[in-house]
């Protein structure tokens, strides 16, 4: 499992550099500032838990099969899809209630994070 989550951190944090290009060249012509921004925040979750997903994948290496470690990296996952892919979505095509659904990527998030927490006193 921590080869897969650390597969998953270098390609996310790939996408992540590649589609901040993208939006700083190709669609800042495009996109109106509000789109611009909303794309942009997509980004940014999408690196900052590239990392946490990396994070997790290198305590799994040292921990082995460590259940609330695994859960951590599902959640960070699961967050990226649906929080970035949203906020991706909504910039492009402008369907309001997209937004409505980012929350529930932003709660993964914050499960991967006290799962995170939980795993390194546990393990550590």
């Amino acid at each position: 499992m921590a080869k897969c989550f650390l597969s998953v951190c270098s390609f996310l944090g790939f996408l992540s550099v590649a589609l901040g290009a993208f939006a700083a060249h190709a669609l800042k012509q495009k996109f109106s500032d509000y789109q611009l921004s909303v794309f942009n925040t997509g980004v940014q979750y999408q690196f900052f838990h590239a990392f946490a997903l990396g994070l997790v994948g290198v305590l799994l290496l040292k921990n082995g099969e460590a259940p609330l470690l695994k859960a951590a990296g599902y959640a960070f996952g699961l967050g990226v899809a649906v929080f970035s892919g949203s906020l991706y979505l909504l910039a492009f095509t402008q369907i309001k209630w997209l937004g409505a659904i980012t929350p529930i990527g932003g709660v993964s998030f914050l499960v991967g994070w006290v799962l995170l927490g939980l795993s390194i006193v546990k393990y550590l």
